[in-house]
Order: structure tokens, then C-alpha cells, then sequence
């Protein structure tokens, strides 16, 4: 079994550390300083592993995407058929991992940062990209043509509204009511081409 080398280690640890960072101080004040002090490391180690500040902001997003693209996809290994792959597809999106304190706040800073940051956009355009296609997908399936991009648009802005409504209302609405909600909308829709 090969040896699992300090850099990615490493570079876990200082993702972790950025994400606690941006929990305790917010993006704004989040400096490569009390990155370093919460990963116990120089910040020298921080521009070696990352080259700045910026380049370790978007490893820590992609990071956080990855971890949503797995939620959703070890739900979609389960799922047979087109409409148990948009239910999937809902679930991760609204999987208990996604909520942690620590990943919602930097979830919120990452998607406030995007108008003003071009890579930033490049991969939440990436990610609401391939969400759309997997929803498309599935729809095709489901839905005559002239429907499948109406519906696909519906639940894609749905999932995110329902996520913020999540994310900022605490003690509002629960990840439970909110994947519920997505699944009316999905019922409504194929309700609608039945009729």
C-alpha cells in the first residue's frame, strides 16, 4: 500500500482551517495569518502549498463542491430510474453534511464573492451547470420536450432557494421540509404531464 505523502495532508488541513476561519471571522477578515494559526502552521506554508490567499479560497470551494457532487452521486448509485435520480439528486443536496455550521457559512461567503471573483464564477457556473444537466437528464425521461427546460429551471432555482432558506433562517426550515417541498414540485410536475 503506497504511502500517503504530507502534501495532501497537508493541504486538508489548511482547507479545514480556512473553512473554521471564515466560520469564526467571516471571508473579509480571514487572512492567511489566522488560517496558519488555526492549522498551526506558518503562513509561509500556506503560500508554499497554495502560492496566496486567493489560490487557497478556491481550493477550499472546490473542496466544498466535491464534497457536494459526492453527496449527490453516492445517492444516485441507488437510484433506478428517472425520477429516483432527481430525488437523489434533491436528497444530497439537502444531505446533513451539506448543513454543518462550518460549511454553510463558507457556502454563503464563497456565493457572495462570486459576482466579484472570476474564478469564484467560473466554478459555482460549473457546478450549477452540471446540476442542470443531471436534472435535464433525468427529465427527458419524465417530461415531453417542450417541458423538460421549464422544469429543469424550476427545480434547479428551487433546490438553491430552498438551501438559502435553509442556511439563513435558523430555526426555520429544515433540510427534512425542504426536500419535501422539492418533491411536491417534482409530484407537480409530473402530475401536470399526466393530466
Amino acid at each position: 500500500m503506497p504511502k500517503l505523502g504530507m502534501e495532501p495532508i497537508r493541504k486538508r488541513q489548511l482547507i479545514d482551517a480556512t473553512i473554521a476561519s471564515i466560520h469564526a471571522y467571516g471571508y473579509g477578515d480571514t487572512t492567511v495569518a489566522r488560517i496558519g494559526r488555526a492549522a498551526g502552521v506558518s503562513p509561509g506554508i500556506i503560500h508554499h502549498y497554495f502560492g496566496g490567499k486567493g489560490e487557497l479560497l478556491e481550493a477550499t470551494m472546490r473542496s466544498l463542491l466535491r464534497g457536494l457532487r459526492r453527496s449527490v452521486i453516492k445517492r444516485l448509485e441507488h437510484a433506478h430510474g428517472p425520477r429516483a435520480r432527481i430525488e437523489a439528486i434533491i436528497d444530497g443536496n439537502f444531505a446533513g453534511e451539506q448543513f454543518a455550521p462550518e460549511a454553510v457559512t463558507a457556502w454563503l461567503a464563497f456565493w457572495a464573492q462570486v459576482p466579484h471573483a472570476p474564478r469564484l464564477a467560473r466554478l459555482q457556473h460549473v457546478n450549477a451547470q452540471r446540476l442542470r444537466s443531471n436534472l435535464r437528464h433525468a427529465f427527458r425521461e419524465l417530461l415531453p420536450a417542450a417541458r423538460v427546460d421549464r422544469a429543469t429551471s424550476g427545480l434547479a432555482a428551487m433546490l438553491d432557494g430552498l438551501w438559502l432558506r435553509c442556511a439563513l433562517t435558523p430555526g426555520g426550515i429544515a433540510p427534512s421540509e425542504a426536500r419535501s417541498l422539492a418533491g411536491e414540485y417534482l409530484e407537480h410536475q409530473l402530475i401536470r404531464h399526466r393530466n
